[in-house]
């Protein structure tokens, strides 16, 4: 639970320190499994294209971070810039289910 009383800049930190490290690590997860498995119910195309999305959203939390360290976390980072990549983190969650539950079906695995 939030302790109301805390500073603004801390409250800030708590929040959003973790939610930048959350991000990082499901992106560089789906870069991951886009990297080293044919995801058979995409194209080639659409897996290229979900795995630049991720490396775009990779460059974009490192940069949101790195900027948040800079300033002591003293910087917010607006609803509008994180909701893009939660909507591609929640894309990637259901490629990684359907895989996973494709790959629990197949015979001989």
């Amino acid at each position: 639970m939030l302790n109301s009383n805390l500073p603004e800049s801390e409250l800030l930190k708590s929040l959003l320190e973790p939610l930048l490290e959350d991000f990082k690590y499901w992106f560089e997860r789906s870069a991951t499994l886009l990297e080293t498995e044919e995801i058979h119910f995409l194209s080639g195309d659409d897996q290229s294209n979900l795995l630049a999305r991720v490396k775009q959203a990779q460059q974009e939390v490192a940069a949101a971070k790195a900027l948040f360290q800079a300033t002591g976390g003293q910087v917010a980072i607006e609803t509008a810039a994180l909701m893009p990549w939660h909507k591609l983190l929640a894309e990637c969650w259901q490629v990684s289910a359907r895989f996973r539950s494709s790959q629990s079906h197949s015979p001989g695995i």
